[in-house]
């Protein structure tokens, strides 16, 4: 651009006045120009900041997360039209830009000082004013050829006119993201548009799921009130051992306690009891003792809120008063297993509240790392749940709360939970699973319209990680409801539209699965097992559901699941039946878990004697995993392992179950015991070393402990599970136990009888005892009518033993659990103890939730039974060599 300075003799002013003539020309048409282009930018300005000041804060897990404008037809036309008239706008590039920045301000200066170059003003100026045009006219003089040169006017004809280049007819509210348009870089972010199929019917689902939550107000107040109750004394007990210095914890406000020390008032307590008469105490006037009065009542709520909720196993009032109170409200709602809903349902009402029949389209622009297709998920799921909560009634009264709570305990508390009354460490729900992990799986929906119960929240947590890793092994401890993760895995996946699932048990856990699938989903299950199996088969490849089947079924064997329809999930319960990776019935299960998407192997044992077993079911799900990693320590194991193992234990997570009261009760070798023992060590019979002491009826020390402790539950009002390895020792029992005798529980009963044995032995009277085999009784089956076990010999794989104990010591269980171990003192008993503890280290540096730095050995059922009968024999038979007799000669 001309910049120069110039001289104004008369030639040179004449030049400068038609120069004038020309840039004043070109600086009207550049003033129109900019006007114009700054009018669309502006009309596109104002739009977007009309729409901000009107959008609504969605938050998704109480985190502002989405920024939505609310826009009708009108809106989205009229904003559609602005940002087209903006992208038909001309380019400019740099030197035009700057050429209309000089002919926009610098020109029109210009201009004005240029006015004194006319013959008249010019004879009549001062040589001052005179001197002062000559910048300007030797700018104009330039700027005018400057112009000629690069043709300004053909520059300016072109910014005047729109390009024409987006025909704005062929748009619509739709098209709002269309690139062309360049709304993206106006709003920043990822935003997105949703139309009227996605949110059209959110007021109506808001508005229903809020009228049937009001309609539960009553009841639900009504838990609020008998939990109080409940709480009551523990509160009132800690208050009245609270000092009160801790007033000061929860109150900026300072607190002069003297007074209250001098009237005798020492505790938090107090402060409530007497406080209608704190302002007649010296020093204390109204504001001050509202300030005590308000800190002792947050204390109290603290308190009341860290209270745990305990129901027994026999009624008291306020206990009673509770579960009447849960019967109540789940006889009323019809929002059942919507806690998770409800909560996203309250996320959208300000949304909801600002979306009408003239809304045409939705503006989302994320405010956190989720995208706009889970506010849309968001919606669907509250207009889905409303679609159901209208079709759904409530269970209705219930005649004996009580007896329906010990019918159904895990359901209660569950309940429990879903009213917040069951404090949960997150944490612990998480298991082992890296910081990165734990976040995605808690942005994982979880549909659960198919479940016809309350998950707790670590179940809630478990399913959704098996979503998100798509194949794992769900190792929780036993009794924490493994099976409900993976049902609640199979509703999710039903609600988004697979059809066919399978599940593979063993044959004494199938009947439990037919059982759990009725009465805690509304999906179908199928039994393909028996002599029916075909039929069922048939069935399920034609109207879906669950498949359940065992591992050595025909049908498993022939392989025909994988000549039906396409399987979207599979599940493999106990999947300690396939660690050994030469087993067909192993292989099998590997081509179909590589065969179908998502797969979830269940087992709270998954290694049993050695780190190899973990790393074979591992192998079945994510075979790259462990790759390279032979013999690590168990940290690095674990840390390898995390995206396809999750592990949660009781202690961590069921903060309501009673107390596990764990006895060793050693006891000697009758005389009768002792001489087969010998024999059998002579033997080298590691079996019959283990169950002599359990043969000679009364004469045994062992069988004379197990009557007496049958006995003592019997007056406890308690029921009895008695453990054996061995059948011919269960054989032995019956006639010798007090009570109701059911079972033996072992390999020869069908399956199809064993959930009724249980159920008969529930159905009974205190005293009443349950023989079962471990290696069956202790595989799957809940258990939990009985509060007493007894483990007639250690087990040479301890996870028997806990599978065991598991069967009663788990979730729904309202009293405390006894467990004996009958032990033989100076015998078999002592050296498998000893030898087993290497096996329990093992598990609990490997597969459980602590680690170690240092891997343990391996050691297998074998080399146990070989290293206690060499020890034993050792001990027993091995004769020293005779001392020389004395020399006497």
């Amino acid at each position: 651009m001309p910049r120069g300075p110039g001289k104004l003799d008369k030639q040179a002013r004449r030049e400068a006045r038609d120069a004038a003539r020309v840039v004043a020309v070109w600086a009207e048409e550049a003033a129109r120009v900019r006007g114009w282009t700054d009018a669309v930018h502006e009309d596109v300005r104002r739009r977007l900041a009309d729409l901000d000041a009107r959008s609504v804060s969605v938050p998704h897990r109480g985190a502002p997360t989405w920024r939505v404008a609310v826009l009708s037809r009108a809106e989205a036309d009229g904003l559609v039209h602005a940002l087209v008239a903006r992208a038909n706008l001309p380019r400019t590039g740099a030197e035009e830009s700057a050429a209309l920045t000089d002919l926009t301000t610098r020109a029109p200066a210009a201009l004005a000082g240029a006015r004194v170059l006319s013959p008249v003003r010019w004879a009549f100026n001062t040589p001052g004013r005179r001197a002062r045009a000559v910048p300007h006219a030797t700018y104009l003089v330039e700027l005018a050829a400057w112009g000629a040169r690069t043709r300004v006017a053909s520059t300016l004809e072109r910014l005047a006119a729109p390009t024409g280049e987006l025909d704005p007819t062929g748009l619509s509210a739709a098209d709002l993201l269309d690139p062309r348009l360049g709304l993206a870089a106006l709003v920043g972010g990822r935003p997105a548009t949703l139309d009227g199929a996605w949110f059209g019917e959110l007021p109506r689902a808001v508005a229903d799921l809020r009228a049937a939550a009001a309609e539960e107000a009553p009841a639900r107040a009504a838990l609020d009130e008998a939990v109080a109750g409940y709480r009551a004394p523990a509160v009132r007990a800690a208050l009245s051992a609270m000092p009160l210095d801790a007033l000061a914890d929860v109150t900026t406000a300072l607190l002069q306690l003297a007074p209250l020390r001098r009237a005798g008032i020492t505790t938090v307590q107090a402060v409530l009891d007497r406080r209608a008469e704190l302002t007649s105490l010296p020093g204390i006037g109204n504001v001050f003792r509202d300030n005590l009065v308000g800190a002792a009542r947050t204390l109290a709520r603290v308190t009341a809120d860290e209270q745990p909720v305990r129901l027994p196993g026999t009624p008291d009032p306020a206990a009673g008063a509770v579960v009447a109170a849960l019967a109540r409200w789940d006889g009323v709602r019809r929002t059942q297993g919507a806690g998770a809903d409800l909560a996203i349902a309250d996320d959208l009402a300000p949304l909801a509240a600002v979306v009408d029949d003239t809304t045409e389209l939705l503006l989302v622009r994320p405010e956190r790392e989720l995208p706009a297709s889970g506010l849309a998920d968001a919606i669907a799921t509250v207009v889905r749940r409303a679609d159901l909560v209208a079709v759904t009634t409530g269970r209705g009264p219930v005649a004996d709360p009580w007896a329906d709570f010990t019918a159904r305990p895990a359901d209660y508390y569950a309940l429990l939970g879903e009213a917040g009354y069951l404090t949960e460490d997150q944490r612990a729900g998480h298991g082992d699973l890296p910081a990165g992990l734990v976040e995605a799986v808690r942005e994982q929906a979880l549909r659960t319209e198919a479940l016809t119960v309350a998950l707790r929240g670590y179940q809630s947590f478990g399913a959704r990680f098996a979503l998100v890793q798509r194949k794992v092994v769900l190792g929780d401890e036993m009794g924490l409801g493994k099976t409900i993760e993976a049902l609640a895995v199979l509703a999710h996946l039903w609600a988004t539209g697979a059809t066919h699932f399978l599940v593979v048990c063993p044959p004494g856990v199938l009947v439990n699965w037919l059982r759990e699938v009725a009465a805690r989903s509304t999906l179908t299950a199928h039994r393909v097992h028996g002599e029916e199996w075909r039929e069922a088969a048939a069935a399920w490849v034609a109207d879906g559901g669950i498949a359940v089947t065992t591992y050595d079924t025909t049908w498993m064997e022939s392989e025909a699941w994988a000549e039906g329809p396409r399987i979207a999930c599979v599940v493999v319960d106990e999947a300690q039946y396939v660690k050994n990776p030469e087993a067909q019935r192993s292989q099998r299960v590997a081509r179909l878990v590589a065969a179908v998407d998502h797969a979830i192997l269940l087992t709270g044992t998954p290694m049993q004697n050695h780190v190899g077993e973990f790393r074979t079911l591992v192998a079945y799900l994510q075979p790259g995993l462990l790759a390279g990693l032979d013999d690590v320590a168990p940290r690095a194991f674990r840390r390898a392992v995390a995206p396809a193992y999750l592990r949660r234990s009781q202690e961590d997570v069921l903060t309501e179950l009673p107390e596990l009261v764990e006895v060793e009760e050693w006891l000697p070798l009758g005389p009768r015991d002792l001489d087969a023992y010998r024999a059998a060590v002579a033997a080298g019979n590691l079996m019959q070393m283990r169950r002599v002491a359990m043969l000679h009826g009364a004469e045994s020390p062992k069988v004379g402990r197990l009557v007496e402790i049958v006995e003592e539950a019997e007056d406890n009002g308690r029921r009895v599970i008695v453990y054996s390895f061995f059948r011919d020792v269960l054989g032995s029992l019956p006639e010798l136990l007090p009570g109701p005798v059911f079972g033996p529980l072992d390999g020869s009963v069908p399956a199809a009888a064993r959930q009724s044995l249980i159920d008969d032995f529930s159905a009974a009277e205190g005293g009443a005892v349950l023989l079962a085999q471990v290696t069956t009784g202790g595989v799957g089956l809940n258990i939990q009518a009985a509060s007493v076990v007894v483990l007639c010999e250690p087990q040479l794989n301890p996870a028997l033993e806990a599978q065991a104990v598991a069967r009663a010591h788990r979730m729904g269980q309202l009293h405390s659990v006894q467990v004996h171990r009958l032990l033989s003192e100076d015998a078999v008993d002592e050296r498998i103890t000893e030898l087993l503890s290497h096996k329990r280290q093992l598990f609990e540096e490997y597969a459980a939730t602590s680690v170690t730095a240092d891997a343990s050995p391996e050691a297998t059922d074998a080399e146990i039974a070989r290293q206690v009968v060499a020890v034993e024999q050792e001990r027993l038979l091995y004769q020293p060599p005779a001392a020389p007799a004395p020399d006497d000669a």
